[in-house]
C-alpha cells in the first residue's frame, strides 16, 4: 500500500508517456525521409550481411473494435490477392537494390490478418522472399496467425515453406468483455488452432493478451491467463490496452465508462504477472513473458535483449526493412515508413518506386540516447561505461540526466557509479523514467497510459 501512495504521488496514475518501441517515436518522423533516401540506405546494407523483414497484411475479415493497428476490413479474397501482387513487386524492387549475400535473420508476417492471404498466395509470397533473400542460419520465421481465419491448407503452406515461430492474439477469453471489445474467439477455437500449429511440428509459439480491458477485473483476467497457460505459450505478450478513440474512431464502438481505473489497471497486470511467474515464466522488460528456454529469456540472460516496433526481440541485425502499407524499416541511419493508406502504397509499388512516406535521419544525440532508453526498458539499468565507450556519452553529461531522474522518481531509482538501476518496486514507471532521457517535445502526440 506504501509503494502504491509513492506511485500515486509520483504521478503514474494520471501520466501519459510513449511506449518507447523506437526513439524518436512515429509521432516526430517527418516527410524528410523518402523513397530516394531509403533507396540510399538499402543500397548500403553490406554484401553478406544479415537483415530482418517485416510484411504487413492490413486486410482483416472483421475489425475489432479495441485495435488501433492500421488495418481495413474485406469481405472477399480479390482484394488481398492484389495486394500480395504488389508485395511480391515490391520485394523484387527491394532484390534490385541489395547488395549480394544479404540473408534473413527474422521474417515476420503481421497485420491485420495474414492469415486471410490464400495457401497459394501464401507459398508465391514466401518463394518471392526467399528468392530476394535468403534465411540464414538459425532464422526465424513468425507469422500472426487468427484462430479463426486460418485451416489445414493454409497451415500446411506457412509450415512448409519454414514458419518456425506462430503468434496468436488472445486478448481475453471472458465471452462478456470479447462482446465489447468486438473480438469472438473461443477458447476451443484458439485451443484448435495451437494443437494444428503443434501438430505440424512448429516450435515456438507467442500469445498476445491485454488488460485494462473494459468490465475486466481481476477474477476475470485470472481466469483468462489460467486458460491461456493450458496453452502453454512459449512466450507471451501482456499488452496495456491503449483506448484512444480520438485516434482510433472504432474504439467509439467500445464505451468509456466501463474502463478500469488506473489504479485498477495496476492490479490487473499485478494479477496476471503474478501468474505467469508463479507458471515458471521469466519476466522480460515491463510487459513479456518467456519460458526459461526461449530466445527472449536467453538474450536477457546474456544481456542482448532489444526492442523494436514489434515489441522485446532477440534479434540484434542492425537493419530491419519494413514492407507493405504503413511498415516501418529501421536502419543504422534511422527509420523510415511506407506509405499508411493502402491505395497511395499499391500506386507508388506499381510505378516502380518505394513508397516512404515520413521517417527520421539520426543525428546529434538521437543513437545515444535511444540505447539509453532501449536499455531502461530492457534491462531496468544504464550502464555508464558502455555509454562512455560505444555511445560517445560524457560523464557529466550521464550524472546530469541520473540526478534528474532520481530527483524525480526519489528511490524508485537507484544511482551509482556504475549508472541507474530501477528495482522492483520502481518498474511500474520505466516508461515515465524513460522520458527524462527523451530530448523531444512529447506534446506532439497523444501517448498512452503510462500503466
Amino acid at each position: 500500500m506504501q509503494v502504491e501512495s509513492q506511485l500515486t504521488r509520483l504521478g503514474l496514475f494520471d501520466a501519459r508517456v510513449p511506449r518507447y518501441t523506437s526513439y524518436p517515436t512515429a509521432p516526430h518522423f517527418s516527410a524528410n525521409v523518402g523513397p530516394d533516401r531509403f533507396r540510399d540506405w538499402i543500397e548500403a546494407i553490406p554484401a553478406g550481411s544479415e537483415i530482418s523483414l517485416y510484411l504487413h497484411v492490413p486486410f482483416c475479415r472483421r475489425l475489432c473494435w479495441f485495435c488501433a493497428c492500421r488495418t481495413q476490413g474485406t469481405k472477399s479474397e480479390a482484394p488481398v490477392r492484389s495486394y500480395a501482387e504488389t508485395l511480391r513487386q515490391e520485394i523484387a524492387l527491394l532484390r534490385r537494390h541489395l547488395a549480394p549475400g544479404v540473408r534473413l535473420s527474422r521474417l515476420h508476417w503481421g497485420g491485420g490478418t495474414p492469415t486471410l492471404l490464400p495457401a497459394d498466395e501464401m507459398r508465391a509470397l514466401a518463394d518471392a522472399v526467399f528468392d530476394a533473400v535468403p534465411l540464414g542460419p538459425n532464422a526465424e520465421f513468425s507469422v500472426e496467425i487468427d484462430p479463426n481465419e486460418i485451416d489445414d491448407e493454409r497451415l500446411d503452406a506457412l509450415a512448409a515453406a519454414g514458419m518456425n515461430r506462430a503468434s496468436i492474439g488472445v486478448q481475453d477469453f471472458d465471452p462478456d468483455i470479447q462482446a465489447i471489445i468486438g473480438r469472438d474467439q473461443s477458447y476451443e477455437a484458439t485451443k484448435r488452432a495451437v494443437d494444428m500449429i503443434r501438430a505440424r511440428g512448429v516450435a515456438s509459439l507467442n500469445a498476445d493478451i491485454l488488460y485494462g480491458l473494459p468490465k475486466q477485473s481481476q477474477a476475470r483476467i485470472a481466469d483468462s491467463v489460467q486458460k491461456l497457460l493450458s496453452l502453454s505459450p512459449d512466450r507471451v505478450a501482456l499488452y496495456g490496452y491503449a483506448h484512444v478513440p480520438w485516434m482510433a474512431r472504432r474504439q467509439m464502438m467500445i464505451p468509456s465508462d466501463a474502463m478500469p481505473t488506473p489504479e485498477e489497471r495496476l492490479k490487473l497486470f499485478e494479477t496476471a504477472r503474478q501468474l505467469f511467474t508463479w507458471d515458471g515464466y521469466d519476466e522480460i522488460g515491463i510487459d513479456h513473458f518467456a519460458r526459461p528456454h526461449d530466445g527472449l529469456s536467453v538474450a536477457l540472460k546474456a544481456g542482448r535483449l532489444r526492442r523494436n516496433f514489434q515489441g522485446y526481440t532477440d534479434d540484434t541485425a542492425p537493419v530491419l526493412v519494413g514492407l507493405g502499407a504503413s511498415s516501418i524499416s529501421r536502419f543504422p541511419q534511422g527509420f523510415a515508413q511506407n506509405a499508411s493508406g493502402t491505395s497511395d502504397h499499391v500506386k507508388a509499388i506499381r510505378d516502380g518506386r518505394f513508397s516512404t512516406a515520413r521517417g527520421h535521419a539520426f543525428a546529434g544525440e538521437d543513437l545515444l540516447r535511444a540505447r539509453m532508453i532501449e536499455a531502461l526498458m530492457c534491462d531496468f539499468r544504464i550502464d555508464t561505461a558502455e555509454m562512455v565507450r560505444d555511445w560517445g556519452a560524457r560523464p557529466e553529461q550521464l550524472a546530469r540526466m541520473f540526478d534528474e531522474a532520481k530527483h524525480t522518481f526519489e528511490d524508485m531509482v537507484e544511482v551509482s557509479d556504475a549508472g541507474l538501476f530501477v528495482p522492483p518496486k520502481g518498474r511500474p514507471l520505466t516508461r515515465m523514467i524513460a522520458r527524462v532521457f527523451d530530448a523531444y517535445d512529447l506534446s506532439k502526440a497523444g501517448h498512452s497510459s503510462a500503466i
